[in-house]
């Protein structure tokens, strides 16, 4: 089956998978081939993809929130950014968590305070993909 992963920068990822888990704001699906057609919308977290039927090739992804288009031959998901696991600098991105708590923590402005919320959220789930890329690695 086919994955597209597509950011507003360009396409993350193109290519032939077994499997995909993808965050969707129901609940994390799993896509196998031949799954039923489905639209619908991805939430901040991560994406697996898994690239044979053993399941040794994963590859982890941090999204934003999006659109999923599954078919019987093809998954795209479409969103505002998306980092592959291999891509996040674990210490800048605590670094960059740190600075937003802060934000929302000194903030009393309320519109700062969901973007301080908005940024808490982002990398939080970039750490949980450093996280299972060093997992992978060992």
């Amino acid at each position: 089956m086919k994955f597209e992963l597509i950011t507003l920068s360009g396409v993350k990822l193109d290519q032939e998978i077994y499997s995909a888990t993808i965050p969707t704001i129901d609940g994390e699906i799993s896509v196998f081939p031949s799954h039923e057609p489905l639209v619908t919308m991805a939430k901040n977290g991560v994406i697996a993809v898994t690239s044979q039927k053993d399941g040794d090739e994963v590859e982890y992804f941090a999204i934003s929130g999006g659109v999923v288009e599954i078919t019987h031959e093809r998954i795209r998901v479409l969103v505002d950014e998306a980092d592959h696991g291999e891509d996040i600098i674990e210490a800048e991105t605590k670094a960059a968590l740190d600075r937003a708590i802060k934000l929302r923590d000194e903030t009393d402005d309320q519109v700062e305070r969901e973007k301080a919320h908005q940024l808490i959220d982002r990398h939080l789930v970039r750490l949980k993909v450093a996280d299972l890329q060093r997992r992978k690695r060992r």
